[in-house]
């Protein structure tokens, strides 16, 4: 009988948290990915950055895209004997330049140095304050009016009813108060601090581009699937995986699609690695998907591992 297929879900920006690496932290395999990230945190090593830190230390663009990867690489190099051989994986936001490296088609020390450039690319790009608004409960044609002037755009799709628009700071305050008025259930501002995946971070993309073509890629294994976040299909060459990766800076993230996407490849089950639980959360209920998980819903990693044994066998039944 075929090994199961498990989605990987790597976590963008937002749920950064003092204790993010609280099950990593001892992973022996986890070690050389935070002494690598320790570079971009002034030498200091990111677990002790994060414990340390002011909480709102954590948020800043830079810093946040940096954590990221660092945690999904380091659940991934913590985890990766025990996770099935067959895997799709999406990220969401940065989460899919971590992706990469999950898969192998960037080495770690890349994936690091990216995210760093990444972020910096995406704030030289603001000119104008900028972030990310969370609604909740509208359709996509009732928000259109709202951005209207130019200064707002759809920037994530999470479901039919559930968006992350990303905008200028003027647009985004005019934008809370008709959402809520127009019934939304739930209107928030994200503590994401660039607007990413609008046209407002364009020259970021075109720069990402020029840096992402000096690193060496390759293919993810046969039985490794990679999602590019703008069109939630696999990548299936190095060339089109490039220009996914530099275009979703800009362009509209499908992350609903992303999920979707996974069913259809067979997924049994979804894993995110963090930081937060916002991607299991959506992933839940998704038919298909006899469960989906959060390493921050666990206490150790020995939990992790028993849930991942658990499901393969009775999803092998």
């Amino acid at each position: 009988m075929r090994e199961p297929l498990f989605a990987i879900l790597c976590s963008g920006q937002g749920g950064q948290h003092g204790d993010m690496f609280g099950l990593t932290a001892q992973a022996a395999e986890a070690q050389p990915i935070f002494e690598m990230a320790a570079p971009y945190f002034g030498g200091i090593d990111p677990r002790d950055f994060v414990r340390d830190a002011p909480p709102d230390a954590l948020y800043g663009n830079r810093v946040g895209q940096l954590l990221c990867c660092t945690q999904a690489l380091a659940a991934w190099a913590a985890l990766r004997e025990a996770l099935p051989g067959r895997v799709v994986i999406a990220g969401y936001s940065v989460g899919e330049l971590a992706a990469w490296g999950c898969a192998g088609m960037l080495p770690p020390r890349d994936v690091l140095a990216l995210a760093d450039q990444r972020a910096r690319f995406m704030d030289a790009a603001c000119a104008t304050p900028g972030g990310l608004l969370a609604v909740t409960g509208l359709r996509q044609e009732a928000l259109r009016p709202m951005m209207a002037d130019g200064a707002a755009w759809i920037a994530i799709v999470n479901d039919d009813d559930h968006f992350i628009i990303g905008g200028q700071d003027a647009a985004l305050r005019a934008i809370a108060p008709r959402a809520a008025q127009a019934g939304a259930r739930r209107v928030v501002r994200l503590p994401v601090a660039v607007p990413s995946h609008t046209p407002l971070v364009g020259a970021a993309a075109a720069r990402f581009a020029e840096a992402l073509a000096t690193h060496d890629v390759r293919l993810p294994a046969s039985d490794v699937q990679v999602l590019g976040g703008v069109e939630a299909e696999p990548l299936r060459s190095i060339d089109a995986a490039r220009q996914m990766l530099a275009r979703q800076i800009r362009d509209t993230v499908d992350w609903s699609g992303c999920l979707r996407r996974c069913v259809e490849s067979g997924a049994v089950a979804a894993l995110e690695l963090g930081p937060g639980t916002a991607l299991s959360r959506m992933a839940q209920g998704r038919d298909g998907l006899h469960d989906a998980r959060a390493l921050d819903d666990f206490r150790h990693l020995e939990g992790v591992r028993r849930w991942l044994r658990d499901t393969r066998e009775r999803s092998a039944r």
